[in-house]
């Protein structure tokens, strides 16, 4: 008679190459009790209830082949490597980034970036290289679009000619999350010798990088059909204090404005050109990924997102998110497409009712895996309007960690197994947890 999920160890292959320490045995998931579940206003009982009979109204079909699920390695190269190792999808030969090669459970697998693998840092272009280099060696990659990955876009964007005025803001929106992409990319392009752009002087770069006074007067107006007046007042203020702050944080970081304008052109060559470096990482970018009875998005679901599933499937919502990144860009950022790389469930975000939870149940989606809201204990299952929600931001980059009181390396992944069970990988839970809907193993 086999094991349990819950008695089997994860395998990790080659951990002896890497910082992050791993945990070595599993428990049911809900033994974590509230670092594993919560409901707004209810203790873990009474949520684990509710799962349970969410689970017996809504059965569960599982995805063909295993998902490895990433969410949020911002910019973190070794803490996403480690995560590939803890998958066990990926073995470490060597110290080197490239030491790394498919196992054979690997090669059965979907890889899925949950996004945003931007900001932060210190290291986004050697992540994404880490990733092109496990898609080039046969891994089964998908990257899905998270709002630090979105937002680089259109603020590096918004420096181009004939980009939409109320979007002029967007690139020092960014504010000091940039800045280490900047630098590296000043470093490793820039002051190397491998670019070639013209860079006017510091003057000119500043207006170029900053909304001009237009656009304080005009931005309010513009924005009142789509954004409240709060809203709108705490956009210009933020706005004012990164303006502030942006020069002094690129000096603290070894740049003056025109080297930070340098790299932000030098963006756009390895983005966006057809031939740049890393244009794939845009061209394969997805609002969402459905798998079964699992829909996997970076933040979260509204009611509007819910009626456009419903209505024309996740395939068309795509197609829509496509459409809207690449023509849109104030008017995307703040509607309802987006929201799915931005909510988290405020009263200030766009609403998921019951109603929209139901036409989501209607189509056949009965969970929802993201990132987005970061976690210190691990993955944890959140129910919301009857629907399931596993949230897997585990919180693996080190500035995050060291912002939150983290100790150690960062690593983690969520795995969806088409055996019918779930296992939450993270260093900062002490045991692997197993999801089984079939026997949750709830805590006498």
């Amino acid at each position: 008679m086999g094991k349990a999920p819950h008695d089997k160890h994860p395998r990790y292959r080659g951990e002896h190459w890497i910082k992050a320490r791993l945990p070595a045995q599993a428990e049911p998931w809900l033994h974590g009790r509230k670092h594993s579940i919560r409901k707004r206003s209810k203790g873990s009982g009474a949520a684990s209830a509710e799962l349970a009979a969410l689970l017996e109204r809504y059965p569960w079909t599982w995805p063909k082949r295993p998902v490895y699920f990433f969410s949020d390695p911002h910019a973190d190269a070794d803490a996403m490597i480690a995560s590939l190792i803890a998958s066990g999808g990926v073995r470490k030969t060597g110290t080197r980034d490239k030491d790394i090669e498919l196992t054979k459970a690997g090669r059965k697998a979907q890889f899925l970036i949950g996004g945003d693998c931007f900001d932060k840092g210190p290291s986004c272009l050697r992540l994404l290289r880490t990733l092109k280099r496990l898609s080039d060696r046969g891994g089964d990659l998908r990257i899905l679009a998270g709002n630090h990955d979105v937002r680089t876009m259109l603020g590096m964007r918004s420096l181009l000619p004939d980009q939409d005025p109320m979007s002029r803001h967007f690139f020092i929106r960014m504010g000091g999350k940039a800045i280490p992409l900047l630098k590296e990319i000043h470093d490793h392009y820039v002051t190397s010798g491998r670019s070639h752009i013209h860079v006017p002087g510091v003057r000119e770069c500043r207006q170029r990088l900053y909304p001009g006074r237009d656009w304080f007067r005009e931005f309010p107006l513009a924005a009142a059909d789509q954004l409240p007046r709060r809203t709108i007042e705490r956009e210009i203020s933020r706005l004012n204090t990164k303006i502030e702050k942006f020069e002094a944080q690129c000096h603290d970081a070894g740049l003056e404005l025109d080297q930070a304008y340098a790299a932000a052109l030098q963006w756009h060559t390895l983005f966006l050109d057809r031939k740049g470096e890393f244009s794939w990482f845009y061209r394969r970018m997805r609002l969402a990924l459905r798998r079964g009875s699992f829909l996997f998005l970076h933040a979260g679901l509204d009611d509007d997102v819910a009626w456009l599933i419903n209505d024309r499937g996740v395939r068309n919502l795509n197609r829509e998110f496509r459409r809207q990144l690449h023509s849109g860009g104030f008017r995307f950022y703040y509607g309802s497409i987006a929201n799915a790389i931005r909510t988290k469930y405020r009263s200030v975000d766009k609403p998921l009712s019951r109603r929209g939870a139901s036409l989501v149940h209607d189509s056949g989606i009965h969970a929802i895996v993201h990132g987005h809201r970061a976690l210190t204990a691990g993955q944890r299952i959140t129910l919301r309007k009857d629907m399931v929600n596993f949230e897997c931001d585990i919180t693996m980059d080190r500035h995050s960690r060291r912002r939150d009181g983290l100790k150690g390396a960062g690593a983690g992944v969520t795995v969806i197994h088409p055996a019918g069970h779930i296992t939450g990988i993270s260093t900062d839970y002490p045991r692997v947890k197993v999801f089984n809907p079939q026997n949750l193993g709830l805590p006498g």
